[in-house]
């Protein structure tokens, strides 16, 4: 995954330029030069920092850094006064950036390298300690401008990092996403009205595109996979997994065969994300069953997300592009509480890949009895591994898009659900009452992605940087 791009911009002052030069620290500029590597040198460790390779102390720099910054295409900016300095510069920045976000940071020093100010030296590095100083000043021109994804920090430099390591995962995932489109085959799910997103808020509010695919292109795709190519995946998933005994392979094959299909055809679509509606009649009689498989052994590049749900899908991808990890879209189904759990899970397309969940290749019984063409076509019958995990929920709200999420820990547990993939999952510090009793009072959908790790903080931030509202649980 490609490394985030964060724009640099540290700013100081000419009229100090040449004090302190004689003295064994060193001049002003010296001093804030050794400042500027030190920036750069902490931020590569998360991004690629982008910026002059020295202080912006004129409007020729600064015409410069955001010339610098856009040719680079710069997800984000770091922005900190080095001491004391004119704010004609600063201005300047806050008119032209334009709708880049920006972290403004202040440094604090571990400690301070001087007892007064009676020689050059103490006095050069008092006014190179005046970074305070220029954040203050800066402030008040902050709150005429009023920009927009516009943040403070406050800290000393590996407090710093840390706060612009999460910005800069949220303001690359900004910029992902509205490079990103999502394709919805064939339509939304007409059962689930509360799962509706309208498209152009989808683009206008969060980004992707949306394009419309349809079953008839699904289907010419299934006509043009390879038998080969089917053999192929089928071996390769029978090597891996259990396949269970009352496994049909004809069936198998054809769950193959549609999952490879429907890779292809968002690849020829050109999107990054399948929002499927699986339960779709037209699509369960002309395809025969809804595809079990994906990620196919050979793909993987393109996530999909059943019923129909686009905020769901948009949770699932921003988990997935954030951690780079898979990502289980589920439903609560119920409540267990001697056990202070709920189990969860989801029928239809999942992420499997995840080495340490557990898979079985097994029937959708769930299908077996009806009438369509593969009726009882088996899937990856996936169990969630146990471990801390964040849940996400992502719905349209007030012409905009609410974030919802929390921190789970998913529960050891063997398969016991047929048809679904799932897990038994505990909030963490929250017991199922009240905290299902918060998701409903908060109006929320059934569906919510779930991917390894706590992401709490970027998720918060994502939010800020795009306008959505945000309730941590």
């Amino acid at each position: 995954m490609q490394k985030a791009r964060m724009g640099v911009l540290l700013i100081a002052t000419n009229r100090f330029y040449h004090l302190g030069e004689d003295t064994p620290k060193g001049s002003y500029h010296q001093r804030k030069m050794r400042e500027v590597h030190e920036y750069m040198e902490a931020l590569e460790d998360f991004c690629d920092p982008i910026g002059l390779g020295r202080p912006a102390y004129t409007r020729e720099d600064l015409a410069e850094a955001l010339a610098l910054f856009q040719r680079e295409k710069a997800d984000c900016i770091f922005a900190a006064f080095l001491s004391w300095t004119e704010d004609f510069l600063w201005v300047r920045f806050l008119r032209d950036v334009g709708s880049v976000p920006v972290l403004y940071a202040l440094r604090v020093r571990e400690s301070i390298d001087f007892a007064d100010t009676a020689d050059e030296s103490d006095f050069t590095e008092f006014l190179s300690a005046g970074g305070l100083v220029g954040t203050l000043e800066g402030s008040g021109s902050v709150a005429r401008f009023k920009p927009e994804m516009f943040e403070t920090a406050v800290g000393t430099l590996p407090q710093l990092m840390e706060r612009a390591k999460v910005f800069c995962a949220a303001a690359a995932m900004r910029s992902r996403l509205r490079q990103s489109v999502f394709g919805l085959l064939a339509s939304y799910n007409e059962v689930m009205w509360s799962t509706y997103v309208d498209p152009y808020t989808l683009f206008q509010k969060a980004g992707p595109e949306l394009r419309f695919l349809s079953v008839v292109t699904l289907v010419q795709e299934v006509e043009k996979v390879p038998a080969e190519q089917v053999e192929q995946a089928c071996k390769t998933l029978s090597e891996r997994y259990t396949v269970l005994p009352d496994v049909y392979q004809e069936k198998f094959k054809a769950s193959v065969r549609a999952s490879i299909a429907l890779e292809n055809t968002g690849r020829s679509a050109g999107v990054d994300m399948v929002v499927l509606n699986d339960v779709d009649p037209v699509l369960l009689t002309k395809v025969g069953l809804r595809p079990g498989f994906i990620p196919t052994p050979a793909g993987g590049d393109i996530p999909v997300v059943p019923e129909g749900d686009i905020g769901g899908g948009l949770a699932v991808y921003i988990l997935r592009e954030l951690t780079g990890k898979p990502v289980s879209f589920i439903e609560p189904f119920h409540m267990d509480l001697p056990n202070n759990c709920f189990a969860g899970g989801h029928a239809g397309p999942n992420d499997y890949t995840d080495p340490a969940g557990s898979v079985m290749i097994a029937r959708d019984v769930r299908f077996a009895k009806t009438s369509y063409k593969h009726a009882g076509a088996p899937f990856a019958w996936y169990l969630l591994p146990p471990g801390r995990k964040t849940l996400l929920h992502i719905s349209q709200k007030d012409g905009g898009f609410k974030m919802v999420c929390a921190l789970v820990d998913a529960l050891p547990a063997k398969h016991f659900i047929t048809s679904y993939s799932h897990g038994l999952f505990r909030p963490v510090g929250q017991d199922m009452p009240s905290f299902f009793h918060k998701l409903i009072n908060e109006g929320v959908t059934q569906h919510y992605a779930v991917a390894d790790g706590e992401h709490i903080a970027e998720l918060e931030a994502l939010a800020g940087l795009m306008g959505f509202s945000f309730v941590r649980l």
